[in-house]
């Protein structure tokens, strides 16, 4: 690959021939367009719609369009596209990744292709990460699209149905990738096509792409409802997790250490495992836990709750940090986003760990929740026709994007030369004289007069380099999820000459800070990581705030043998070797050997990670291609379509299974148990009793036949008891709609406890993933079946006089990343209408006469 790169260049500059003609073309237009008027740049927004409908393609229309859209740019925000911003927007049109460095107006940059598809109108969405980018970038770019003509919607974590329907109903619509996925779960949870939100997913722009698909990706959306278990198990475990004394940590066993039947000795009651973020108990944890709740045995089934609890209590205490993984504010316990450190409204932890936390931190646990609905970033993106995305830093899951999305990453060249100088990372031996380097080193830059941001991983140790820098007299701002509110203020400061910004993971993503000429000749913004992220793209993303458009500037990271990421997946015989040296405290340690465990380290968990990701989207894969035909006959149902060719497909298939249930192929009739028939057959549908004399002469085949005959004639003297057609076939899309979604809804539970328990299949040399799609699918196929019937049960025994109105199986307040407080819904009051009452519709008519839906 390395000698094909030689001799042609590499993917992205082999790509990027391609595009530079495409480029020129628009440039070559600009003078034409800088020649017209408002009022025909706005015409031309018609013009290309009328070329589109005639035929012509939107590669056809691009150079113009883009020259466009370029024009009004400049006239409406006195921003004119560089060159490789149209290089840029070439790329998103086509469907890829366009890596472009920080400050090279990726912002700007989507408006091109943003434009052009919305052309065909089908609607575009830009997706961006967070709601503060999203009004933004709304109220800014969609200036230039309302001078052109088009509609620009933004939609927002606090809007109602109405107004979102509205935002997605405009030509773009800028939303955070969180909105848009549960807005899609919500649409294949309503019961009437007029509640639904969204359109189709035609075109997405991916904002910080890296950090949508990758970072995220490994943790589905779920929508939850309120399950009807207890609390107060949570509480009871918190107090013994109290109780209960931490055991040293003990290595993992090796093959031969195993084979050998070599035991570690444990200590305390509970040993944690850092590295891979659980907890277990030890024997003499086991006993004290049994002594605690008065139970023979913690590993019997009925004590399942006890244990589980138990664990999540332990992890609450032990894994789990305040001001770092979340954070107590208003009486609630509050995520925080580990990849943008914000604060994610109405999100939970899943599994019952939210409520441990919440029992820790002494405020109102709330009840445990089942999953509604679910599906992951994987497979909500690939859902869409055409998508795209931008970032600073994709190259180095170049593998990732290509394997799952389908989308290759073109690096586009920056628009001036980047002159950031990235210095070799400060190593020191512990977290204490680390702190303290930094802060020696904000003091000696602050006195030349250069502005400062020091980046940090967690919100505690934001504020502990706080505490630090105040004791010395340093003033300073402070930017993580607290103080979110701040944010465009604080990060417009931090360029300025003598700022000092100290800012967890927030900064380093869609914020630009622009320098003051006072700071450019202090040397521009210095960047200070004060610890390595787990991902080498974050770390990128930090030091891009530094020189942006061939602004000055400077970057460096400072590292202890005592963080994380060196203390976990650090190589213990590099930490003995640094710990032998006897380095004198306070010195900084400089080593080719250390530079590569850190990106080794990195390396690894980024694999890791990884790992996570596919084993994730393989899972949902299964459950991928279920939802599909679960949600396309939801909406069969919702669009209105008739109902009734379905219904008699489910009686007649019941009639089929049902006889081949009770009755053997190569027995004779006389010995047909009819007793077993009946018992299964009336019970659904009320036909007459099959009796001895009736089926004398007849084959298994011709009494399948003669059933199914009775079943069509029952169900159309049913019809002929109803005013009009329609209103029965209401009343099929209402019966059906309800046994769909609740047996769907208990389908993803029994899934999800599938998943759970699968792992054990390993242990008997199976696959857990092929056994879990085998074992998956026979449990659609039931639940499908077990759809029919109660559809065909409930229908058959329905009488004119019920009222008979779509409802929502389970209503959704809120939405989460892992959970959502979800209310029961409340029952409609049943009121009985007869032929001769006036029609619920209101036009006025008797009952019987009337054409109105019976809803």
């Amino acid at each position: 690959m390395k000698i094909i790169d030689k001799i042609f260049g590499t993917h992205s500059e082999r790509e990027l021939k391609i595009v530079y003609p495409i480029a020129d073309k628009i440039e070559s237009l600009r003078d034409s367009m800088m020649a017209l008027s408002d009022e025909d740049l706005r015409a031309n927004t018609d013009r290309f719609k009328e070329r589109l409908a005639l035929g012509e393609t939107l590669d056809d229309i691009l150079p113009e369009a883009f020259a466009t859209v370029r024009e009004a740019a400049r006239r409406v925000l006195d921003m004119e596209h560089y060159r490789v911003q149209l290089i840029g927007g070439i790329i998103l049109h086509q469907g890829r990744i366009a890596e472009m460095r920080t400050g090279e107006g990726k912002t700007l940059v989507a408006t091109l292709p943003s434009y052009l598809n919305a052309l065909e109108g089908k609607g575009v969405h830009v997706v961006t990460v967070n709601d503060y980018l999203a009004k933004r970038d709304a109220d800014q770019m969609g200036q230039v699209h309302e001078f052109l003509g088009l509609t620009v919607g933004v939609v927002l974590n606090s809007m109602t149905s109405e107004e979102r329907r509205a935002a997605y109903n405009c030509d773009i619509t800028y939303v955070t990738n969180n909105e848009l996925g549960f807005d899609y779960l919500r649409d294949n949870m309503v019961i009437y096509k007029e509640q639904l939100v969204l359109r189709d997913l035609n075109y997405a722009i991916i904002d910080e792409v890296d950090s949508v698909l990758i970072d995220e990706a490994r943790t589905p959306l779920i929508i939850s409802g309120q399950s009807g278990k207890s609390t107060k198990l949570y509480e009871i475990c918190d107090v013994l997790a109290k109780q209960l004394k931490r055991g040293e940590d003990v290595e993992d066993l090796s093959k031969m250490d195993a084979i050998m039947g070599i035991e570690r000795e444990e200590t305390g009651d509970f040993i944690v495992n850092e590295k891979d973020k659980f907890v277990t108990l030890t024997q003499e944890g086991v006993k004290k836990v049994e002594t605690f709740f008065r139970i023979e045995n913690l590993a019997d089934p009925e004590n399942i709750d006890i244990q589980n609890n138990m664990i999540l209590a332990l992890r609450a205490h032990n894994l789990m940090f305040r001001d770092q993984d979340y954070v107590v504010k208003d009486d609630q316990v509050l995520i925080v986003d580990e990849f943008t450190g914000r604060i994610m409204p109405g999100r939970r932890y899943s599994d019952g760990l939210h409520q441990a936390i919440e029992a820790k931190e002494h405020v109102k646990v709330k009840r445990e929740s089942k999953t509604l609905a679910t599906i992951t970033f994987q497979n909500f993106f690939n859902k869409f026709e055409k998508k795209s995305g931008m970032t600073g830093t994709a190259l180095t899951e170049e593998k990732e994007f290509r394997d799952i999305y389908g989308m290759d990453v073109i690096e586009v060249p920056t628009n001036r030369p980047v002159i950031r100088m990235d210095m070799q990372d400060a190593v020191y031996k512990t977290r204490r004289e680390k702190l303290n380097a930094i802060c020696d080193e904000i003091e000696r830059a602050h006195a030349t007069g250069q502005p400062i941001l020091v980046g940090t991983i967690t919100i505690e140790a934001s504020e502990e380099l706080s505490t630090m820098l105040r004791r010395r007299g340093i003033q300073h701002n402070v930017l993580n999820a607290k103080f979110h509110e701040m944010e465009a203020e604080i990060v417009a400061d931090a360029g300025i000459h003598g700022a000092v910004t100290i800012a967890t993971n927030m900064a380093g993503r869609g914020t630009d800070i622009k320098l003051d000429e006072e700071a450019r000749e202090a040397g521009g913004l210095k960047i200070i990581g004060t610890e390595r992220h787990e991902a080498r793209r974050i770390d990128n993303q930090l030091r891009g705030r530094s020189g942006r458009q061939g602004d000055p500037g400077e970057s460096r990271f400072y590292i202890s043998l005592e963080d994380d990421l060196m203390r976990l997946f650090g190589s213990e015989r590099m930490m003995s070797v640094f710990n032998a040296l006897g380095v004198p405290e306070g010195e900084q340690i400089e080593h080719k050997m250390l530079t590569n465990a850190i990106e080794k380290a990195q390396m690894k968990i980024e694999s890791n990670n990884y790992g996570i990701r596919r084993n994730l989207l393989e899972y949902d894969q299964v459950m991928n291609e279920q939802r599909e035909i679960i949600y396309a006959e939801r909406r069969r149902v919702l669009d209105g379509e008739s109902m009734r060719d379905v219904i008699f497909k489910m009686a007649t298939d019941f009639v089929e299974n049902t006889v081949d249930m009770c009755i053997g192929d190569d027995t004779s009739n006389e010995d047909w148990d009819l007793p077993e028939l009946n018992q299964h057959l009336l019970a659904t549908i009320p036909i007459e009793e099959l009796k001895t004399p009736d089926v004398r002469n007849l084959s298994k085949n011709e009494l399948k036949q003669k059933l199914k005959e009775e079943v069509v004639k029952l169900y159309e003297a049913k019809e002929a008891e109803f005013p009009t057609q329609e209103h029965l076939r209401e009343i099929e899309r209402v019966v059906l709609l309800k046994s769909i979604d609740r047996k769907w809804m208990d389908h993803i539970d029994d899934m999800d406890q599938l998943r759970q328990g699968i792992g054990l299949q390993a242990y008997g040399q199976r696959d857990p993933l092929v056994e879990y799609k085998m074992t998956g699918y026979d449990m659609f196929n039931q639940m499908t079946d077990s759809i029919s019937e109660e559809t065909v049960r409930v229908l058959f025994h329905i009488k004119i006089e019920q009222k008979v109105e779509r409802e929502e199986v389970a209503k959704v307040t809120g939405t989460n990343k892992d959970e959502s407080a979800v209310k029961a819904p409340k029952k409609r009051a049943e009121k009985k209408i007869y032929p001769n009452d006036p029609c619920p519709c209101g036009s006025g008519k008797k009952y019987k006469n009337c054409h109105g839906r019976l809803a």
